[in-house]
């Protein structure tokens, strides 16, 4: 299986989530960084470049001279993939143009910052029919993977209950008065924004819940507020949900929920957990010690299951990169949402060239798990959904 040849927007000097991506891809051995336009000013973008190795020439001053001037190459030796890691505002125009120019696409959360926009780029996919990803990384843990399966096997019976909580403490002071480029972006409410902690890393808490239990959430109701003095864009979010109902065995079930997402939690550093609870049991797994998930039975033993176990599902076991005892994280479960994106564009590149589609998918693998275009939109409607009622709760409203 050969390399994707990819191009990035974004991702250079003083960025933090560039870098994770590229390394992300490294990990696989499955990408080749061909060209970026990594700044937003034409200066400061080949300066990155030339900090990344890039050649001069694949060095451009903006996405859109990058986009034009990529299509214009051979077929054999253009990017293939465009991968969008600028600020939540400005996904959604070099993503549409990424798509129209025939380029795949990995994008960042959250998708975009507005309904219009995420119902544009669906359109936009739709009509090429090419490879749309969204980053919600922490899907791609062993364990989320694991739990994921568990629950859809009926191994806690149906859902009842699910909390799900991001806390972080990086924004409990006015960090953006420093000059700090990312605090100062996440906490800009001039322009258009996805929100600040519903967007930031509610979008992945919420994301998270959909992933594991494949249920949606059908209300909310939501209290999004600024905690810190000064400050006009949400730090802190507290949200109750209501899901679609699903069948058991004892009658119809509909699970209620609590998604907490705060970057004002003073002394917490990266703390997204989500425990769910169902009519036979419940399991935890939290993110700060991933490479193990707890599962609870109504009439049992706890049972403690760890990464590279024996007895784990086959997807489990296929986002397993080292032995077991040996921790994995963050990076490897970034790269895991880049394996399979590769294996899906790879796949759709298969089909083009008349391949047919039983031995494109012949194989005892897994199948394709990436986070995609309808996880980036559902995402989005979510946002949108909290900000607006948010600061005046008063009422449910449905998503």
């Amino acid at each position: 299986m050969r390399r994707i040849r990819y191009g990035m927007i974004g991702g250079g000097q003083g960025s933090f989530i560039g870098a994770v991506h590229r390394a992300a891809m490294r990990l696989d051995d499955g990408w080749e960084f061909v060209c970026g336009a990594l700044s937003s000013t034409p200066e400061k973008s080949r300066a990155s470049a030339g900090d990344v190795g890039l050649a001069d020439d694949r060095a451009y001053g903006s996405w859109q001279e990058m986009i034009e001037a990529e299509a214009k190459r051979d077929a054999d030796d253009r990017m293939e993939a465009v991968v969008i890691v600028t600020p939540n505002h400005t996904h959604a125009a070099p993503a549409e143009a990424a798509l129209r120019a025939g380029f795949h696409v990995v994008c960042d959360k959250p998708l975009c910052t507005s309904i219009e926009e995420a119902e544009t780029l669906e359109k936009a996919q739709a009509e090429t029919g090419l490879i749309f990803a969204v980053t919600y990384n922490y899907s791609g843990y062993p364990m989320v993977k694991q739990a994921r399966r568990m629950v859809g096997d009926g191994e806690i019976g149906a859902v009842r209950k699910i909390i799900v909580e991001y806390n972080q403490g990086w924004l409990a002071t006015r960090l953006e008065d420093t000059g700090q480029k990312q605090a100062a972006w996440r906490t800009d409410a001039s322009g258009p924004n996805a929100g600040g902690a519903i967007g930031d890393i509610g979008s992945h808490a919420e994301q998270l819940t959909r992933y594991i239990t494949r249920l949606t959430p059908k209300s909310m109701f939501a209290d999004l507020s600024a905690l810190v003095p000064g400050r006009a864009i949400d730090d802190d979010a507290n949200i109750l949900l209501r899901f679609n109902e699903v069948g058991s065995p004892a009658g119809p079930v509909r699970a209620k929920g609590v998604l907490i997402a705060s970057q004002v939690a003073t002394g917490r550093l990266n703390d997204l957990r989500i425990r769910i609870f169902g009519t036979e049991g419940g399991l935890e797994w939290n993110q700060e010690t991933p490479n193990t998930l707890r599962v609870d039975a109504l009439d049992g033993p706890t049972r403690t299951f760890h990464r590279g176990d024996g007895g784990l599902c086959a997807e489990a076991k296929a986002a397993t990169r080292i032995p077991s005892g040996h921790p994995e994280g963050f990076y490897e479960a970034f790269a895991n949402i880049y394996r399979g994106t590769r294996q899906a564009i790879l796949k759709t590149q298969a089909r083009t060239q008349a391949r047919t589609q039983s031995q494109s998918e012949a194989s005892d693998e897994p199948e394709i798990d990436y986070p995609t275009l309808d996880d980036g939109v559902r995402g989005v409607r979510f946002i949108r959904a909290a900000i607006d009622h948010g600061p005046n709760p008063d009422a449910w409203i449905s998503l």
